[in-house]
Formats: structure tokens, sequence, C-alpha cells
């Protein structure tokens, strides 16, 4: 412990780290405890999963709050996940054991006893998620002053997982609502693992601040294993919809499906702890359904665990403690709910099934193996369900594609997508106007506005759209004038701000509470027919009873039943990820991480291009007047693009994006509609030529708003009439 960096920090920090046999200081702490106590800056923290990014914020944090003990609460830490700051809590409880500085996790599992006692003495540091925190924004506001009038320092964990999202600018639109009960406006801690332009991140950790932020980087994982192989499964929707007449036993595709859960099954056998990521809760579960069976038939024991946002909180933890036992296999298939920084100790291996949907979310779940100083290990099962295909589009394996286009594009470039900051945040505009008048309990028109807009999210919203906003929301009843011409939380508005499901900005499914007996299971969004069967973490349940009033199903557990479906939004993949498909349709590289099939279906796969001459054109002739795109670009552009040819009068007759479309049309030839396209490219449509599709119904707060400014923020964030023309024009 020769660094100076480790002689600033408080004795009970020392101590901690003699009694737990550090040998050193990581890189990165060390960095941040001198750009922690040496300067009044923002600090982004961008290092590799596991390298003591929270350690390197929260050292130097501590020994200021010990070296000079704040007023109110010193730290605010927020993480985007409940298990994340449980997880959190703990590690920080263990450090802070000799000292004199209180910590409370703060989220919807935490008993109200426990946050009243920290209350009544707001000391230390509050560990809390978005939600939580807009609960006391809402409904403690002539508290905040005594909580946080000397609040030091607020820490943003997992920073990437919040830029693109409502949640993440409902946070930075928290924090500068906090600074106007603060002496002094805090400093702000961003922390990540995986970001593709810092400068993005910096300026969102910074939002209205004039203060500097600071990057400082440490090295990511230096050893790195991935490996790629490639199975056929039988179709889904058949076998769903035509139980009658069941693909042929000896059928190639059903006994590649066998040998993909028998090498699922034996990957997660071969070492202590095994973390599967599948990209539906419904493959989730059927992954463990089927290892669960397989180790039911070897007679071995049952190490499996489904863990997703439908589970139950205390079958998630119960998942998470197999996972962090030293002493025990393990394996648990997750969504993006084991993605972020949980601790899960010495995971051996990460099971990716299919593609992520970005490379941020590759290098994340790559990164959640390789602690404790071993390889990061990651291997990949590229699935293609055997269909009857009818052209080009469909006989390309995209799954095995995209999959080693992200791979290629960090492995080449360490290349990660940027953020994507829309400028007309509506939903989360109607949110923050109507907490902000809830917390006030009334306010003038002109001094909400200056609250709200005052806000960095909204620094694009104008006086007279914010003016049109609240001329609706009054006239839908939502907003109310006084006498005095003050506005009111309205009646029709109240059943919503005063539910608790409020302080959440995204969308949150009614669903269904799943029981066996007394014990919750999960949730299932609505309620199955009384004696039918469901899946729920990685179990088979038969339905007794369905009380609807209660939302509660009754269930008792049998051997099998089918996959519930649940809904999810589509992936929104990024142009550079298709273009770098077509790239490697075009290539003769052979990727050494490829196993034998998935090597045989790239070769496959090159030569279906090669023959439909891909590298000259990607509109391919279908008969009768339909013509196939092959876009390679992303989902935002390739979305616009069907919105131009519309605007052309050329309808879109099938369509998989961002991957390819079918359009009709009179031409005789594709060189004739590529003239045709070349007309438009001339003279493209502005954005209000374009017709607007209805309001996005996973903006939680959408149906709320007036039309006119949904189709202009439809128009501005969601289109993208360059990069569409720009892809057509390479067509």
């Amino acid at each position: 412990m020769s660094d100076n960096s480790f002689y600033r920090l408080a004795p009970f920090i020392q101590e901690y780290i003699y009694r737990n046999q550090w040998q050193a200081l990581r890189d990165i702490q060390a960095q941040a405890i001198r750009a922690i106590l040496d300067s009044p800056d923002h600090i982004l923290i961008s290092s590799g999963t596991a390298s003591g990014k929270t350690e390197a914020a929260m050292l130097p944090i501590l020994t200021d709050l010990h070296n000079n003990p704040p007023a109110s609460i010193g730290a605010l830490y927020i993480g985007p996940l409940k298990a994340l700051i449980n997880d959190q809590f703990e590690r920080l409880t263990d450090l802070l054991a000799e000292s004199q500085i209180p910590a409370q996790s703060w989220h919807g599992d935490v008993a109200q006893a426990k946050k009243n006692r920290f209350l009544r003495r707001a000391r230390g540091i509050l560990q809390i998620t978005p939600e939580s925190l807009e609960a006391m924004l809402s409904n403690r506001h002539y508290q905040l002053r005594r909580l946080f009038h000397d609040l030091r320092y607020v820490v943003i964990d997992e920073i990437h997982a919040f830029m693109e999202s409502d949640r993440g600018r409902q946070v930075i639109c928290q924090l500068e609502r906090l600074e106007r009960c603060q002496k002094a406006p805090p400093r702000r801690i961003g922390l990540s693992a995986t970001l593709g332009e810092p400068e993005l991140a910096m300026a969102f950790l910074r939002g209205n601040h004039r203060l500097p932020v600071r990057c400082i980087s440490g090295q990511e994982f230096s050893r790195r294993e991935v490996g790629l192989e490639y199975f056929p499964l039988p179709d889904s929707r058949r076998r769903r919809h035509d139980d009658s007449n069941p693909p042929d036993a000896d059928s190639p595709s059903l006994a590649s499906e066998t040998a993909y859960y028998d090498h699922l099954y034996t990957m997660s056998r071969r070492v202590g702890k095994t973390l599967v990521f599948a990209n539906s809760r419904a493959n989730t579960e059927r992954i463990i359904m089927k290892l669960r069976e397989l180790a039911d038939n070897h007679r071995q024991a049952d190490i499996y665990h489904a863990h997703h946002g439908s589970i139950s909180a205390p079958l998630r933890e119960a998942a998470e403690a197999a996972m962090k036992d030293p002493d025990k296999p393990a394996c648990a298939a997750a969504t993006v709910t084991l993605e972020l920084g949980i601790d899960l100790g010495q995971l051996d291996q990460v099971l990716q099934v299919n593609s992520t949907h970005s490379v941020s979310s590759f290098v994340q779940r790559l990164g959640r193996s390789g602690r404790r100083g071993g390889p990061a290990r990651m291997f990949f099962y590229a699935t293609e369900e055997d269909r009857q295909a009818s052209h080009i589009g469909e006989e390309l394996p995209w799954n095995l594609l995209q999959t080693i286009a992200i791979i290629q594009l960090y492995a080449e470039e360490k290349w990660i997508e940027p953020p994507i900051i829309p400028q007309l945040p509506l939903s989360l505009l109607y949110h923050q106007t109507m907490s902000i008048v809830k917390a006030h309990s009334e306010l003038a028109p002109p001094r909400l506005a200056e609250r709200v807009l005052s806000l960095s999210p909204f620094k694009s919203i104008t006086q007279e759209q914010f003016r049109l906003l609240l001329r609706h929301l009054i006239a839908i009843g939502h907003l109310e004038r006084t006498d005095a011409g003050d506005l009111i939380i309205g009646l029709e508005a109240e059943p919503i701000v005063n539910n608790y499901r409020f302080y959440a900005v995204f969308c949150e499914e009614e669903e269904y509470s799943v029981r066996d007996r007394s014990r919750e299971i999960g949730k299932l969004q609505g309620a199955p027919e009384v004696e039918s069967s469901i899946i729920l973490a990685g179990y088979a349940w038969q339905v007794l009873e369905v009380d609807f009033e209660a939302r509660v199903i009754y269930v008792k557990r049998i051997r099998r039943a089918p996959v519930p479906d649940w809904l999810g939004d589509a992936p929104n993949i990024h142009t550079r990820v298709l273009q770098k498909i077509r790239d490697i349709l075009q290539s003769d590289v052979n990727y050494p991480y490829l196993l034998q099939n998935a090597s045989r279906r790239l070769h496959s796969a090159r030569q279906l291009a090669k023959r439909a001459n891909l590298a000259d054109t990607s509109i391919l002739p279908l008969g009768d007047g339909a013509f196939l795109i092959l876009p390679f670009c992303g989902t935002r552009q390739a979305e616009t693009q069907l919105r131009i040819l519309e605007y052309a009068g050329i309808a879109c007759k099938q369509q998989f994006l961002p991957y390819y479309y079918e359009i009709e049309s009179d031409m005789p030839n594709a060189e004739a509609l590529r003239s045709r396209l070349e007309g438009i490219f001339a003279k493209p449509p502005g954005q209000d030529d374009l017709t607007s599709p209805a309001p996005c119904q996973c903006d939680k707060f959408a149906r709320y708003l007036p039309h006119e400014l949904l189709t202009e923020a439809y128009n501005q964030d969601c289109t993208d009439i360059p990069g569409a023309i720009e892809s057509l024009e390479r067509l």
C-alpha cells in the first residue's frame, strides 16, 4: 500500500482494507481518490465491470464525510435496480461497521419503520431508486431542506443504463429540483462500464451546471474468451398452433434442438457458476425448465434459477444468494435484471442465447464474468427457426450475423453505441409538471413554467409548447385554476398522481400475482383460464382459481406446461451493426471463435448473398409487382424509410425491421424502382410531410398529451430523414 492515495483515506477505511487483505488500490481507485479529494469537479468514472468503480467513488466520499461531517444527508447514491441497491447496501454496511456514518437503503421493499428511523436524524448516505426519490420530492417537499441542505455528493450508478431513458432524465430533474433547497450544488459522480461516447455522458452528468466534468477511466478486462455455435430449431409457431400435425420426430431441426439443450446443459455443469442471458422472459423460463428436466433425467442436483422482473422478490433474492455462495454450483437464467452491477462473486462464465441487441449490452454481459482475476468468458448460441423461406431475407441467419457483427465492432474498434437524447421528452414533461404542482399544492402558471423549463432535460421545450400543454391539461381536467389564478391538481388527475405508480416514468403493466397457497411465485400480465397451465420461475403450474378483484392467480405445481408470452419493446438496433453485417456477408474472414456449425452457416449465408449480388444491390424483385429491400441501416432509419416510401405512394407489404421489408410497386424491374427512388432523393419530404403513427403507448403519459405536440416530438425524435435517404441511396 505504498500509493499515497491509500494514506489519504479515513482510518476506518484503511483498517477495512488491511482486514480484507487487499494487495493494493486499483488504478481507477487511486485516480478517483485524487480527483474527488483534490478538485471541485463532477467526476465520470468509466472502467470495466468488476474493476472497483463503486469503491473508487465511495472511499474518498466516505473519507470526506468522516473528516467533515455534514449537517444533513451527505451523499445520495442512485441505482437503477432494487437488487443493485441491496447489494451495494450490504457491501457498504460492512465497510461502515467501524465508522460513525449511517447508511440507509430506500425503495419499495424497505420497511417504513427503518425509513422513519433514518429520517429522524438524516445523516450519512442514502441509497435510493429514482421512483422513491420522486415520492420524496412529491410528498416531503417541506422536509427537503432539512434532509438535504448539506448534501455533498450524488453518485449515479450504471449511468449508461439511465442516459437513453426518461428514467435517467427524471433523475437529472430530481437533482436540479433538490438543489433549490441546498447550500451549494452537490458534486455528481457517474459510474459506468460501457460508454460509447464519454462526452455525451459528461454532458448528461453536468446537466445545467457550469462545473466541469472530469472523466477518469481504468483498464478493462485483459483476457477474453468468446465462442459461438449455431443451432437450427423447429418452427415454434407451427408447434404452438398446429399440434395436430407435429414435426417429424426424425427431423434435423428436432435433433438440433436436442443438441442445443444438451450443449446448454453440459456447459452449465462444467464450471461452478454460470449466468445464462436470454432476450425474453419466455425464453428464460423455457431454458430453466429444460435444464431442470435434463438434470432430473441425469439424476443430478437442481442448481437452476430463473431471474426476471415477473418473478417474486424472494425468489430473485434466492437466485442471487445461490450465485454468490462460493461453496455450491449454481446456474441462473436472466433477462436484463442481472446485466447490471450486482456482484455475483466468482462468476465463471456467461452463456448468451441469441444476439444481444447492442454492443453495449454485449460488453456489460461479458464483464459479468472474469472477476477475481480470471478471464472473461462468454459463449453465444445463435438459433434460427426452421421455417419455409420465400426469399433471401427469410433465409439469412440474422441472429448469427448480428452476433458476429457486435463482437467484431467491439473487438476491432472498441465501438459502443452512443446514447440518443430526445429533444422533446413530452411524457416526462407531463410527469414533472404534475409532480411539481403536487409538491407545492398550487403554483401560478409563470412560476410553474420557470420551475419546469429551467430543468435541463427540457431545454428544447419552448414557452409556447409549454403553454399549449397547460391549456390542454386544463381542458381535460388534469389541472384546474383557483380563484386567484393559480394551478392545482384537477379532479381527473388526482387518482393518477396520488397512486404510487405515478412515481415511475416507465410503463407498468397491470399484473396478477401468482401464488402457491400463500407464497408468491411472481406475476403475469393478464389472467389465464382456470385449469390451464403456465410456467413461472422455471416450474410448471396449474391454475386453480383466479381472484379478479384482488388480481391473484392461485396455482399448484405440475410437471409440464406451455411457456407464457410476455410483451416487450422491440429493440432499436444501430446502423453501424447492420452495416457491419453487410461487410461480414461480403468478406471471407473466418472468425476463430466460430464453432463448426456456426462457421458452416456463415459460409452458406455468404453464398446466398453472393448469388443475390448483395454487394451491388439491395433491391431484389420478388415477382407480381413486389420487391424485397434489405436496407442495412438501423431501426430508426428503416422505419423512416417506410414513411418516406408511403409518402411517395409506395406501399409496404411485409416487414421485419431493421433487417428487411417488402414493398409493392408498379415498376417493371429493380432499375426502374431505383430510378423512382432517385427522384425522392432529389427532393426528399420534410418532417411535416410524413404521416405520423399513433402516439407510442410505451410512453407512459402520452394519452394525456395534445396530439400536435406528440406529432412534433415523434417527427423530431423518432425520425431520421437524412439517415434514411443516405441508406436508400446505397441500395
